[in-house]
């Protein structure tokens, strides 16, 4: 029985979705892939398994995606600080943390505004609970060194 074979190109027009994502599917093993030279290839049965949202275990038995459930929290934060220097200061703290998050936080997004008027930092957030409970104690840290 010949099986047909798709490459990450054919994968991407006929599903919708970008080049990049079904490379990390098959680099993350959630897309069941084979290297041809210098690219990959999944079988027409690999594929069918994972549009069904099914794989197999390296015994063939099939087994179930699991559904990832997350608990997502936003919030608005206000801090009263000296000058546009300092906030800047903790702006580019608090960037450097969510550059560094691990990727099991999932997709968070933090945004940061200057009240000039008010010398405050308002820094909206949204993201895991677990996004949100490292940088809302990143917050608290920077906040509580500024009060002493």
């Amino acid at each position: 029985m010949n099986e047909i074979y798709y490459n990450v190109e054919q994968i991407s027009q006929m599903l919708n979705i970008h080049p990049k994502t079904i490379q990390r599917y098959i680099r993350e093993g959630k897309l069941h892939a084979t290297k041809i030279g210098k690219s990959w290839r999944v079988t027409g049965h690999d594929l069918s398994r994972f549009t069904e949202g099914t794989t197999t275990t390296s015994e063939g038995i099939p087994t179930e995606h699991p559904v990832k459930v997350q608990t997502i929290a936003s919030s608005v934060v206000d801090i009263s600080v000296i000058d546009n220097n300092e906030a800047m200061r903790i702006a580019n703290s608090l960037n450097a943390a969510m550059n560094a998050k691990p990727q099991e936080y999932g997709h968070a997004s933090m945004h940061m505004q200057f009240l000039d008027n008010d010398n405050t930092l308002r820094i909206s957030l949204w993201g895991t609970i677990q996004f949100m409970s490292v940088i809302m104690g990143a917050i608290a840290a920077f906040t509580e060194s500024n009060e002493e």
